[in-house]
């Protein structure tokens, strides 16, 4: 079973509600033995019922507007429930809403600002009052206090609500009065009703309708050209009659003036003045008009505008411009004086006096200024130019002007001489002379010749070659045993050179350079061949075989020391190489014989006893004093018998020349006396060279 009842809210704790036993039908002693409990839908329990009487009643405090808000309809469920036999009974209990709250604004008060050229019907909402009552009870109606200028009017929207709106009935007049205060009250439908008020205080904005005026109608100001940045260069004025922003003046460039003008002057917005922020150049513009405009902060915006006039005064800033008509970097050598190199105009932007312009080049130069009109030099060349001692020039040209203090400019010209061939080849030496051991091998270098042209490019571009000197064998051609590298100079052998047939050679070598016509230059070579040693000693007597020895007979009676024989040998090379000695290196008897070191003779050195053998052999070694040193070995054998010759006399002697000797030892003396007379000639003639 259901049932339903109705109460208002904010009943006391206590409060009756109604009477479940008597709705229900059922005695109350039946319901208390039945164990009744009650069951809520919600967290708190609004409700309890007293089982001894069956009387439901309110338990806490009931706000309609807490639980259901704005809903119209508001209601709290109940289950009771008894046991024997166990049933439940389902309680609605509807809270009815009474007049507890009074319609209230967001705030006391609210300020509008409202221009004095509004509109009239022109309307200015109001934030509504909130009133969480519900039916007649909640917020129902608005009321405006009496005035001259505003009427009220409610909006009502679809789900209720209604919002107040003030609607401009007569022009506002801000000089009249500047102020307006209204009181707007909302009332609800309750019984008593409720109300609450909010002050309305309008403030009648001004409307910009008088423009800014300056205090003269142009400007006038004067500056000298460069001026610092930041100079004064005027300060303006403007009043304006209204009042707030608009006679709040802003100053500004006008759109009208030049990209270039706006970069050269700057003005304040709150102070009108009128400062230098580029540069000021007379010779760019005389004259300055600056458009200036003067606004107002009003909506909208009145403005005016005047002319400022700048003069600028001229100062000697401006250095002199040197500038090139013609010229030429590069120059002949051989140019007579006279020649044009370049021709120069000059300029200078200021005026009058300060643009007059002087020129001037050192004369330490070999070049001079020629003035041939106003503006316009000619550089020429004052002497005969040589490359050779100074290859490149700076001509600073020098220009000024009249000003005061006068400034000048430094213009510097690069000059390059370019050669020509005037200058012939020259050896670093007028000869040389080169020392080169025989047997040297194919393609050493000998001598490097050097030679030097102080021309420059094709015209010292050198080459070598090798030409026969004057006097020389004409079977000693130089080109058979030499080559000179064209280009480096370097002279090498073709052939090995070798002493003992060719001791010296001499030749010329040439350079020419590339010129045209090409210049020549020669020096002489001197070439000494060393003396090696690479020949050994030659035996001459006596005469062998390679296999076989020569035999002398003497005497068992010979006493020492007798000479038994004498070695004899030569020697191709000079000098170290061809000083031989003689040594016994093998012998039968070694204390028997010996052998003179630097004649080669053999003599006896002891008596022979029975007791020596009849044969004796003996090895002789010839050796030069070179470098290795080179030897050549023979063998003699020695028979004593009793009818041999005492001494010099052999059988191979006897029988193949028995004047030999004398005739070898003079060939031996007049070949030494030769190669001594050769060697001390050519020492002589090198040590002429060399002083």
């Amino acid at each position: 079973a259901q049932i339903r009842y109705s109460i208002p809210e904010e009943l006391t704790r206590g409060a009756f509600v109604g009477n479940i036993a008597k709705d229900l039908g059922t005695d109350v002693a039946k319901l208390a033995a039945a164990n009744l409990q009650v069951l809520s839908d919600s967290d708190s329990q609004y409700f309890s019922v007293n089982v001894n009487t069956g009387v439901i009643m309110v338990s806490e405090r009931i706000d309609r507007e807490r639980l259901c808000g704005q809903n119209p309809r508001c209601f709290l469920h109940l289950k009771l429930a008894i046991e024997n036999p166990v049933e439940f009974y389902r309680i609605e209990v509807e809270i009815l809403d009474i007049n507890d709250n009074p319609p209230e604004f967001p705030s006391e008060e609210v300020s509008l600002r409202i221009y004095e050229l509004a509109s009239l019907g022109a309307r200015f909402p109001i934030q509504p009052a909130q009133d969480p009552d519900v039916g007649t009870n909640t917020l129902q109606t608005y009321h405006l206090s009496a005035n001259d200028n505003f009427n009220l009017n409610v909006k009502a929207r679809t789900d209720g609500g209604k919002f107040p709106e003030l609607v401009l009935e007569k022009a506002l007049d801000r000089e009249l009065r500047a102020f307006h205060h209204l009181v707007l009250t909302a009332e609800d439908g309750g019984s008593p009703p409720k109300s609450s008020k909010i002050r309305i205080t309008i403030q009648v904005l001004d409307a910009n309708d008088n423009h800014p005026v300056f205090d003269k109608p142009s400007y006038g100001a004067r500056l000298v050209e460069n001026s610092p940045l930041g100079t004064l260069v005027v300060k303006l004025n403007a009043t304006d009659v209204d009042e707030g922003p608009n006679g709040d003046i802003r100053y500004s460039l006008s759109s009208h003036n030049s990209a270039a003008l706006c970069q050269i002057f700057a003005i304040d917005e709150q102070t009108g003045e009128i400062r230098v922020q580029g540069n000021l150049d007379y010779e760019e513009a005389t004259v300055y008009e600056i458009e200036v405009e003067a606004k107002d902060m009003g909506s909208p915006t009145m403005e005016e505008h005047c002319s400022v006039v700048v003069e600028i005064t001229d100062v000697n800033d401006n250095a002199p411009e040197v500038i090139l008509t013609s010229f030429s970097s590069s120059l002949s050598e051989d140019a007579p004086p006279g020649t044009v190199v370049a021709v120069i105009h000059v300029r200078d932007r200021d005026s009058g006096e300060q643009g007059k312009v002087q020129c001037h080049v050192s004369p330490d130069l070999p070049f001079q200024l020629r003035k041939d009109y106003e503006h316009q030099y000619s550089l020429l060349t004052s002497t005969h130019l040589d490359r050779e001692r100074v290859a490149y020039y700076n001509v600073t040209i020098s220009a000024w002007d009249l000003g005061s203090p006068p400034l000048s400019r430094h213009t510097i010209l690069p000059i390059t001489l370019t050669d020509v061939n005037d200058n012939a080849p020259q050896f670093e030496q007028a000869s040389y002379e080169v020392l080169v051991a025989e047997n040297n091998p194919v393609g050493s270098v000998l001598v490097t010749v050097s030679a030097a042209d102080p021309d420059s490019e094709q015209n010292s571009r050198l080459s070598y070659s090798i030409l026969r000197a004057g006097g020389t064998d004409p079977g000693l051609d130089p080109t058979r045993y030499l080559s000179i590298h064209p280009t480096s100079g370097q002279v090498s052998a073709k052939l090995p050179f070798d002493y003992e047939q060719t001791t010296y050679l001499q030749f010329h070598v040439e350079v020419s350079d590339g010129g045209s016509p090409a210049l020549r230059n020669r020096t002489l070579v001197h070439v000494f061949i060393v003396d090696q040693n690479d020949n050994a000693p030659r035996v001459h007597f006596p005469r062998a075989g390679e296999d076989s020895a020569t035999q002398f007979r003497i005497s068992p009676s010979t006493v020492p020391p007798a000479l038994i024989t004498k070695v004899v040998a030569i020697d191709a090379d000079s000098g170290r190489n061809a000083w031989l000695s003689y040594h016994l290196v093998e012998a039968t008897d070694p204390g028997l014989f010996s052998v003179a070191l630097r004649s080669g003779e053999i003599r006896i050195t002891r008596v022979l006893q029975d007791t020596d053998a009849s044969a004796h052999e003996l090895l002789v070694v010839v050796r030069d004093a070179g470098e290795p040193p080179l030897s050549t070995a023979v063998t003699l054998v020695v028979l004593v018998e009793e009818k041999g010759p005492e001494a010099l006399q052999g059988s191979e002697a006897r029988t193949t020349d028995g004047g030999g000797l004398p005739t070898i030892t003079l060939y031996l003396i007049v070949s030494l006396v030769l190669i001594s007379t050769v060697s001390l000639v050519g020492l002589a003639v090198l040590g002429v060279r060399c002083l």
